[in-house]
């Protein structure tokens, strides 16, 4: 029985190795403005070449009764009903930054997808797909500006 214990934990170790390898941590960095308000709402979420949304990769800011100014997401993401499954936190201030990391599939590196982001400030003008940038290699280590309350994204893969 030991032995075949053995052969199964190494037959698993094997097949568990090439799927880590088809996988890669993204690490999400973004700044804030200096703007005057509370804390940003932030959706970082992942769309495919078409537009279509993909996954989402973090939201910053606890009260769901909100989510519906972070619009892009909001409208893209309304089917999916995992969308939130662990990967809340609070609000980002101003002047502040975020670092979230992901598991993504390599497959959607180099492939047409963009990393988005939707803010919300309350009692401010709303601000859908703040930054859109293309997720690839390429880009990878770049900061890229943001339209209203987003100062800077950048991303690394490992």
């Amino acid at each position: 029985m030991t032995r075949f214990l053995n052969t199964l934990a190494a037959t698993c170790a094997l097949v568990a190795v090439p799927a880590l390898s088809q996988a890669s941590s993204v690490t999400i960095t973004t700044q804030m403005k200096g703007y005057d308000g509370e804390g940003a709402y932030l959706a970082i979420y992942l769309t495919d070449a078409n537009g279509a949304y993909v996954r989402t990769l973090w939201v910053a800011g606890g009260k769901a009764k909100y989510y519906k100014h972070l619009s892009e997401w909001n409208r893209l993401s309304a089917s999916d009903t995992s969308r939130l499954a662990g990967v809340t936190g609070a609000s980002v201030g101003a002047g502040r930054s975020l670092k979230v990391t992901a598991e993504l599939a390599d497959a959607l590196i180099d492939a047409g997808y963009e990393l988005r982001i939707d803010a919300a400030v309350e009692d401010m003008r709303d601000s859908p797909s703040d930054v859109r940038i293309p997720l690839t290699r390429q880009e990878a280590g770049k900061a890229h500006r943001g339209k209203q309350y987003v100062q800077s994204l950048s991303y690394e893969i490992e």
